[in-house]
């Protein structure tokens, strides 16, 4: 096990979740509320947890009203389960969605309005100055990195547009990264979550602004994921992959503050158009949209490339590389095969034009390049 911070403090390594109840009487938190998804709820790992925490005298309220992408209104619920338990901190334990509404439940604790009053770089946005109660993450996953994320990624439960909520207040007080909590998740979930981890490290690398701290810190994790990803749905106890694939996700989160990119703003849209599964979305996309980035910065991907391990180190042979390690990881390779249809192409193109992330990209992207892009990933 290794502690370090970056920023926030972060336990990483199996057997983490040892520690947690001794963290938390450290921090004098004695009423938690346990933030976690439907799904995760009633494994192993969440009723072991809720037990050992009630066995050291914790009063622990479990709260799992999550599920698919999060919207505002299951934030709302979990609001006003931490006031009636009359909380003093939040456990939020799985993968993206369960920690963005962990995150937006903390900041709508205690502070006041709607939750979309606090969107970033919204005009009059309010600002989010009021107490944050103390949280910890557990992630389950190894994919957004949200456990040492700054931000909360929330759908409007009618129009399921993402709102991007923001501040470095709102990271985690601590992380406690557990690998072994990844090990029974289904192939297809760890497949698609892994290809999340690398489009963030890849995306964050390609992104114009200048932090070669995140540059340096993105190459290691799209090294990582060549090195662990196929290994980790091939033979899924392989706790040396399974542990670089959670430090990948986590080197992604902390890159991607760089920006992001066009795959992004597509994966954006079909989540929200098609209600696709984040990962997925960036895994389907990512090979078609970084396409259109090849002229932009040929020396980016040359250095993918050698990253990577290719020997031939060109842009094109990167994105070959793409394809096939979708096609090992079982990843639709067009959206023909995610069975979604161009009946909402004009949908998703005016979402992905809108989405902030493609502002980041290495060269602008019009409405036709979005055109372009989608036509050509059916």
């Amino acid at each position: 096990m290794y502690r370090y911070s970056f920023p926030t403090t972060i336990h990483f390594g199996s057997g983490t979740t040892r520690l947690i109840g001794d963290h938390l009487k450290s921090q004098k938190i004695k009423r938690p509320l346990l933030v976690t998804d439907k799904g995760i709820a009633s494994l192993p790992l969440c009723l072991q947890l809720e037990k050992e925490l009630q066995n050291s005298d914790f009063k622990v309220k479990l709260f799992s009203e999550i599920w698919g992408n999060p919207v505002k209104s299951q934030v709302n619920a979990g609001v006003k389960a931490y006031l009636q338990h009359d909380a003093d901190g939040v456990i939020g334990l799985g993968g993206g969605a369960a920690l963005d509404v962990a995150k937006a439940i903390v900041l709508m604790a205690h502070h006041p309005g709607d939750l979309f009053d606090y969107e970033d770089e919204k005009p009059g946005a309010r600002p989010i100055d009021q107490k944050i109660p103390y949280w910890i993450a557990i992630p389950t996953t190894s994919g957004t990195g949200s456990e040492v994320g700054r931000s909360s990624v929330i759908s409007d439960d009618k129009t399921h547009l993402k709102k991007i909520i923001f501040s470095p207040r709102l990271i985690a007080q601590a992380v406690f990264a557990d690998p072994d909590l990844t090990i029974d998740l289904p192939a297809p979930i760890t497949a698609a979550t892994g290809m999340d981890a690398l489009t963030h490290c890849v995306e964050a690398y390609l992104a114009k602004n200048y932090h070669p701290i995140c540059d340096g810190i993105a190459l290691e994790g799209i090294r990582l994921c060549s090195e662990s990803l196929v290994e980790t749905v091939k033979t899924p106890h392989n706790k040396k992959a399974r542990g670089s694939m959670m430090m990948a996700s986590m080197m992604g989160a902390i890159a991607f503050q760089k920006g992001l990119g066009v795959t992004h703003s597509c994966a954006h849209a079909l989540g929200t158009v098609e209600d696709m599964h984040h990962g997925l979305a960036n895994g389907v996309m990512i090979d078609f949209a970084l396409s259109f980035n090849l002229k932009a910065v040929p020396e980016r991907f040359k250095n993918m490339s050698q990253t990577v391990g290719l020997n031939k180190t060109d842009g094109e042979s990167f994105i070959y590389w793409l394809k096939d390690l979708k096609t090992k990881l079982s990843i639709p390779q067009n959206l023909t095969q995610a069975k979604v249809t161009t009946k909402n192409l004009d949908r998703l193109v005016q979402v992905a034009y809108e989405d902030s992330c493609h502002q980041n990209n290495p060269c602008q992207v019009s409405k036709e390049d979005f055109y372009k892009i989608f036509s050509g990933a059916f």
